[in-house]
C-alpha cells in the first residue's frame, strides 16, 4: 500500500494536480494543511482514493480539524499540520504526541522543510511543502507500507 503526503501548497493547485497525476498507485492521499482549498475539489476527480485532510495555520474559517488518526494495513499513523506541536522547535512533542497514541507513523508540514527521523520506534515524517519550500524545490513523500513494514520517501515536485 502507497500513501502519498502533502503538505504547505499555499496557493499552488498546478503542484497538487501534478502529483495527484504522477502518483496514481497512492490511494490515500493525506494533506496536512496550509490551503486545504487547493486539493479540496481532487476527492471528487479521484473518488477511488481516500483523502485525509487537516487545516493548518493559514487555513482560516476551514471546518477540517487540526489532527487525525488513520490506520492503514495495521499501521496506525498521527497526522497533524505541525503548528500546535512546536515542530519548528524540534519533533519532540509531535513524537510524543504519536507514542501516547500508539502510532507507528507521525505525520506533519508547516515547516516547509522536509524530513524523515525514526524516534523512539516511530517514523517522523515532514512530507516539505509542495507550494512553497524553504529548503531546495519543492517536495512531497510518498510512504509505502508491505507487511507491516514502513519504507517512507521524499521526492521533488
Amino acid at each position: 500500500m502507497k500513501i502519498l503526503v502533502l503538505s504547505d501548497s499555499h496557493h499552488r493547485a498546478d503542484a497538487v494536480d501534478k502529483i495527484l497525476s504522477r502518483e496514481q498507485t497512492c490511494n490515500e492521499v493525506f494533506f496536512l494543511g496550509d490551503f486545504v482549498s487547493d486539493i479540496e475539489d481532487y476527492r471528487y476527480i479521484y473518488p477511488k482514493r481516500n483523502f485525509h485532510i487537516v487545516s493548518g495555520n493559514c487555513d482560516y474559517m476551514s471546518f477540517y480539524q487540526n489532527a487525525g488518526l488513520e490506520k492503514i494495513e495495521g499501521v496506525s499513523i498521527f497526522y497533524t499540520h505541525g503548528h500546535t506541536y512546536y515542530v519548528k522547535s524540534g519533533s519532540d512533542y509531535i513524537s510524543n504526541a504519536a507514542a501516547q497514541r500508539n502510532c507507528h507513523i507521525a505525520l506533519y508540514g508547516h515547516t516547509h522543510i522536509p524530513s524523515i527521523e525514526i524516534k523512539n520506534g516511530i517514523f517522523i515524517i515532514n512530507p516539505g511543502s509542495c507550494g512553497q519550500s524553504r529548503k531546495g524545490g519543492e517536495t512531497y513523500a510518498v510512504i509505502d507500507i508491505t507487511d507491516g513494514n514502513i519504507y517512507p520517501e521524499i521526492r521533488l515536485v
